[in-house]
């Protein structure tokens, strides 16, 4: 029989299993495969929350989604077109994102009584989570994997470890995607130290491969065509990995040899191990005891002339409070990357929320205002990571970056730019001196006082935690401090002027704004468009500058009658406009699950702005 190769504009695969599955590594590559072949796409990997759950059961479930289409594509998607479900554990905890048109791939050999068992099920798991009416595949991929390498030599333990690749065969030929960047890749990861596992693996594909092309697995195949990008060379990219490059442009540009102090913390750690890898690029990483020690080298290291850089999540955020605080005091150059997860305390380190944003703006004690500035979409990261280090050491501030574990983790296809494309980075150093040093003395044009770094003969100068006068001279004095308060203050503000304003997707005035921050951008774009094309008319604008606001707000929001404010916690940047832009009416549309918005609940909540019907949500 000769079957069909349907062409789709877009479909979503969510691979998973238990964390020793290898999920994530055969979503990871399906993606990259993708990205090579042409495709647009977004992923997202949805880790467990616990660390070595009981295998088999639904808290230690790992999942990937990948969505690749033939044109653009925004979100990782709301529901899967294929489930792969290693065991009952991973069909039970995905059941609940499939489309009614979804197919769904099971591991036979998982599906014995033990495996059931553990997962909850008292009868038929199809016909228990109501998915019978779906295109079932059932095959029994552990004894396929092992009758494919039952010749390799390798032990059982290790055959079995390869199930994964024997999956993603399968998956390859559904959707018709080729082999050859995956037998590169294999190349490339075992054929220095581990060269006996090249065969293996590569064997192990092909036959998953043909055993779906062989027993014509499924009617039909499916096609989807490179996208029509923009000329040039592309990559797939996650957004740790984007902000560590963005940071070592910036470095580059600068002059500045880049430091990252900073203590391991999900999601977070990947930026600090990427950093680490680039010594050659005079970067310098320490891995410290505790999130307080990271930030005062990275302190230490601005202060001693360096790019610095600290990078951590919502609890260590907290940790550093304080020392953040010295280095507003001190006004010196510092990058903090928070990688957001879900809250409060340890709260659940592997799920995405927007909850960090009221500890972000106001954190810590005294007047102490902070840049902040926000990535919308995991390339973007590089940009923001670029940008927040050029105000940071042209403006004399602290800059945090309001990254998220879903963009963190996430990836899509970055066209990697000529740095002949980006600006010059001009740190505020101090160069000629015409009497005494005054360190707090500022530059006319920034508001940034000057940075003279240690071993400057005649710029010799002392900051800290105390409060000083333009001299640097302790001072108690209520007149100065107001003075000095102001001046810190006006600097920030003063930044407005050197960032872009706010921009508007659609009509230029009418009744309703849709507004987001950081990477709710992909899926808010989506829905407003979803909206439109049923004849609606909405405008959107997204928030990559936090504090201060582009310098155009006032005027935007003046052109609509009503805002509409979509976050991923209980309105935090709902009240930050309320306190700064109180004149205007506003409403929130509000997520606090550990997961990103789905499309439809945004397309929901705009209708029912629009009708006129409260969306508050909380």
């Amino acid at each position: 029989m000769r079957h069909k190769v349907i062409d789709a504009k877009d479909v979503v695969i969510r691979f998973a299993g238990d964390s020793g599955d290898g999920m994530q590594l055969t979503g990871s590559l399906f993606a990259n495969m993708s990205a090579i072949y042409g495709n647009e796409l977004s992923t997202f990997p949805d880790y467990p929350a616990e660390i070595r759950a009981p295998k088999g059961t639904v808290s230690g479930v790992s999942g990937f989604q990948v969505h690749i289409g033939s044109s653009e594509v925004n979100t990782p998607g709301d529901f899967c077109d294929l489930l792969v479900a290693m065991n009952p554990a991973a069909l039970k905890a995905n059941a609940k994102w499939l489309k009614r048109t979804a197919m769904v791939l099971v591991n036979q050999d998982a599906f014995d009584d033990d495996g059931l068992r553990k997962a909850g099920f008292t009868m038929n798991p199809f016909e228990e989570l109501k998915i019978d009416d779906r295109d079932i595949i059932i095959i029994p991929i552990t004894k396929m994997t092992e009758e494919s390498l039952k010749d390799s030599g390798l032990d059982l333990k290790s055959i079995q470890k390869c199930k994964n690749m024997f999956t993603l065969g399968v998956a390859c030929y559904i959707f018709d995607r080729p082999l050859q960047y995956l037998y590169d890749y294999i190349e490339n990861k075992f054929g220095k130290k581990h060269p006996e596992m090249v065969a293996p693996n590569k064997k192990v594909l092909t036959d998953g491969f043909n055993y779906a092309a062989n027993i014509q697995l499924i009617p039909n195949t499916y096609h989807i065509e490179p996208a029509k990008l923009k000329k040039g060379l592309y990559r797939n990219i996650t957004g740790n990995q984007a902000t560590a490059w963005g940071l070592i442009a910036a470095a580059e540009k600068s002059g500045l040899p880049l430091f990252c102090g900073s203590y391991p913390i999900t999601p977070a750690t990947n930026i600090l191990e990427e950093l680490a890898i680039y010594k050659s690029l005079n970067v310098k990483t320490m891995q410290a005891e505790d999130e307080i020690a990271g930030i005062c080298t990275a302190i230490g290291a601005a202060f001693a002339g360096h790019l610095a850089v600290t990078t951590t999540s919502g609890p260590g955020l907290s940790l550093k409070s304080e020392a953040l605080g010295l280095a507003v005091m001190a006004e010196l150059p510092l990058v903090v990357v928070d990688v957001q997860r879900a809250g409060p305390s340890t709260g659940i380190p592997t799920k995405t929320e927007q909850t960090d944003l009221n500890q972000i703006l106001y954190g810590r004690n005294g007047e102490c205002p902070v840049v902040v500035v926000a990535p919308h979409s995991p390339a973007n990261c590089f940009e923001v990571a670029f940008n927040a280090a050029k105000i940071a050491v042209e403006h004399m501030v602290p800059v945090i970056i309001a990254s998220e574990g879903f963009l963190g983790n996430g990836s899509e296809p970055w066209r990697i730019p000529s740095m002949s494309d980006y600006p010059e980075i001009h740190p505020a150093f101090a160069h000629d001196l015409e009497g005494t040093f005054k360190p707090f003395e500022r530059d006319p044009r920034t508001l940034a006082r000057r940075w003279a770094i240690p071993g400057q003969r005649g710029f010799e100068h002392r900051v800290g935690g105390l409060e000083k006068d333009h001299n640097g001279v302790l001072s108690s004095d209520p007149l100065n401090h107001a003075t000095m308060v102001h001046e810190r203050a006006e600097k920030i503000k003063h930044i407005s002027h050197v960032i872009p304003g706010l921009r508007v997707d659609g009509p230029e005035r009418g009744k309703l704004l849709v507004v987001g921050w950081g990477g709710t951008y992909g899926h808010i774009l989506s829905a407003v468009n979803e909206v439109r094309e049923k004849g609606a008319d909405v405008s959107f604008a997204h928030f990559d500058y936090i504090n201060p606001l582009p310098r155009n707000t006032e005027e935007v929001f003046a052109r609509y009658e009503h805002i509409l404010v979509c976050e991923l916690n209980s309105g935090h940047f709902t009240g930050y406009l309320r306190s700064r832009l109180p004149q205007y009416k506003y409403t929130k549309f509000t997520k606090v699950q550990g997961q990103p918005f789905l499309v439809q609940e945004l397309v929901g909540a705009i209708e029912a702005s629009l009708a006129g019907v409260a969306v508050e949500e909380d």
